[in-house]
């Protein structure tokens, strides 16, 4: 899993708590990219429906529904995200027994890890993220 997940993750919880769109280059300045970059990535959500983007003067990319509608696993998916772990045998067919049971053993493990990671990311909305900011925030001072 590349950084694309978190990285529009956090865009999206930005975009949530915003009462405007935000520009393909105010985004790329967030995260330290390119506007191309943003826009390609972006295209994505806009085609599973959780944004949308404007042209012209106030335009830019706003979410189509609230930040409790949509999953970590719903923006992983709309990503175009296959691979979960960059782990993987080191010869898929090898000739040698030995590797062949490490590739099984690893292969089982793996494929165990990812039901339980996409399952989780399926329970967690980005209202729930958004949540866990408010509560990191220091508590206002009343004085």
């Amino acid at each position: 899993m590349d950084a694309r997940l978190s990285r529009m993750l956090h865009l999206l919880i930005h975009m949530g708590q915003m009462d405007r769109p935000l520009t393909s280059e105010a985004a790329a300045t967030m995260l330290g990219t390119n506007p191309v970059v943003v826009r390609r990535t972006m295209a994505g959500l806009r085609d599973a429906g959780y944004v949308r983007s404007v042209k012209g003067h106030g335009g830019g990319w706003s979410l189509n529904s609230g930040l409790e509608t949509i999953t970590m696993l719903d923006v992983y998916r709309a990503l175009g995200e296959n691979r979960i772990f960059a782990l993987g045998p080191a010869d898929p067919q090898p000739a040698c027994l030995v590797e062949q049971a490490v590739n099984g053993s690893l292969a089982d493990a793996l494929h165990e890890a990812e039901g339980v990671l996409l399952r989780r990311m399926a329970d967690v909305t980005l209202a729930d993220i958004a949540a866990d900011f408010t509560r990191r925030l220091p508590a206002a001072d009343p004085a």
